[in-house]
């Protein structure tokens, strides 16, 4: 018999409604969770989250056969819970857990005519899971394409860029207007020998014309009260065939939400990124919208690439 304690346990499980959802589809089609991502256009790690609640309460088995999808055999539950489920199972009458069904039964005739995982997501296989397939692992393997030259990093921060590029750079310099920044920067990188740093203003750089062959400004421009003035500054020290990149968020009305990070504008449109660039003599090959974030409050990002000539 259940205890007071595990029935309430047990009955909390089963009221958030995801979980009915899930354990009423697997009960219908043993599922992978890229196959319940689909049904349920719910995201993969909430899908995931869920599941290892119901797999730790005994409720879900993981795996088939050692297979990746997942199933619902109450004959197998402790035979206390099994009368509950019965009535649960048998009485919900819901139009969202029919269209599921339909969904789910849809999948399997697929699954059965077509086979494996990559068909099972094609079409939007950018948006699940499967092992070491990252968009880390997609962007250290461009990398590898790269032959950067002297690069220099505006705003900085603490190394990250570097700790990424400087494999690919003959030098790469740090520049932040912090110096406590820097620091953590010469930490993270002290087995980098091509890494430079420099505690330094990004409207006022301290080097001479035509220093760097390529310059990055990745969300610098949101601590400038004077970005054309920076981007001015960044074209000034790029050799001549080099290449200056922007990262920076779009124009937005958040100005509590960006305060807390020390952010000195609210961002800008594509349209003054791009001639601001043009104004500093060079030539823009690319600045647009490009990303918007799934989270509130959305934020928007524009990057852009210019050339000087």
């Amino acid at each position: 018999m259940l205890d007071l304690n595990a029935s309430s346990q047990l009955l909390r499980l089963l009221a958030e409604p995801t979980r009915l959802r899930l354990l009423v589809l697997l009960g219908h089609e043993p599922l992978s969770v890229a196959e319940l991502t689909s049904v349920t256009q719910l995201t993969q790690s909430r899908i995931s989250s869920h599941l290892a609640r119901l797999r730790e309460a005994g409720l879900v088995d993981g795996g088939l056969g050692g297979g990746n999808r997942y199933t619902v055999d109450a004959d197998r539950w402790p035979r206390d819970l099994r009368p509950l489920w019965g009535l649960l199972s048998e009485r919900i009458d819901d139009a969202q857990l029919a269209q599921d069904r339909e969904r789910a039964t849809e999948i399997v005739r697929r699954r059965a005519a077509r086979g494996g995982w990559a068909e099972s997501v094609a079409g939007r296989m950018e948006r699940q899971y499967s092992p070491g397939r990252t968009w880390e692992a997609v962007s250290r393997s461009m990398i590898e394409l790269l032959d950067l030259g002297n690069v220099l990093d505006v705003g900085s921060g603490d190394g990250v860029l570097a700790e990424l590029l400087s494999p690919r750079s003959r030098c790469f310099t740090c520049l932040d207007l912090s110096a406590a920044v820097i620091e953590a920067a010469r930490h993270r990188l002290a087995n980098r020998p091509n890494v430079a740093f420099e505690v330094g203003d990004m409207h006022a750089l301290p080097w001479p014309d035509n220093a760097f062959d390529q310059v990055f400004m990745l969300h610098a421009l949101s601590y400038s009260a004077h970005p054309a003035i920076a981007l001015g500054e960044g074209a000034r020290v790029l050799r001549p065939g080099g290449r200056l990149v922007v990262a920076t968020i779009a124009r937005h009305e958040h100005e509590a939400t960006v305060a807390a990070y020390d952010h000195v504008n609210l961002g800008f449109r594509p349209d003054q990124i791009g001639g601001w660039l043009a104004q500093a003599g060079l030539t823009v090959r690319d600045c647009a919208e490009r990303s918007r974030e799934r989270q509130p409050p959305y934020f928007r990002l524009i990057t852009a690439s210019a050339d000087k000539p």
